[in-house]
């Protein structure tokens, strides 16, 4: 495969392969805890139902995250999307995590990914409408458009 072409992608490809792993360490937690609910106790039950939620609402929400991740990074700029996609990892074990403990401690998390998912979202609508303009009226602002996500990726660790 030409070293160019893998180039353009390989971020994204880095961070989809992170987070199958990290989907792997979520469904060993709610498999552990499923061994470990003996059907007697039920603080487990609650533990299990906790894991088992945690990872369900995580679930849900990764083909959208893929979705957003690749669209960002291929249309409009693979760094500031990698980036973000690292970020919305880290914000997603933060949710699972805080989810295990009191559920007003994975809040903070739910609310930082909604976040990142806008921001990868834009990131696709702004690499859609450059297309447009270049293939309709010749105006080419890729530029303008990786400087401004390269500059404001930087500020997705504002909590």
């Amino acid at each position: 495969m030409d070293h160019e072409i893998v180039g353009g992608f390989v971020l994204l490809a880095i961070v989809t392969l992170l987070s199958v792993i990290q989907n792997a360490f979520f469904a060993s937690k709610v498999e552990h805890e499923s061994k470990s609910y003996n059907g007697k106790t039920l603080q487990r039950t609650g533990a299990f139902e906790r894991v088992f939620t945690a990872n369900q609402n995580c679930e849900h929400a990764y083909p959208t995250f893929l979705a957003v991740l690749w669209c960002a990074g291929l249309l409009c700029s693979q760094v500031p999307a990698a980036f973000a996609g690292l970020m919305y990892l880290f914000v997603r074990q933060k949710y699972f995590v805080g989810y295990l403990g009191e559920r007003t401690q994975s809040t903070p998390g739910y609310l930082f990914g909604k976040r990142i998912i806008l921001f990868l979202f834009l990131m696709s609508v702004a690499g859609i409408l450059n297309y447009y303009l270049v293939l309709f009226f010749g105006s080419d602002f890729e530029m303008h458009i990786k400087a401004i996500t390269n500059t404001i990726s930087p500020l997705l660790l504002i909590p």
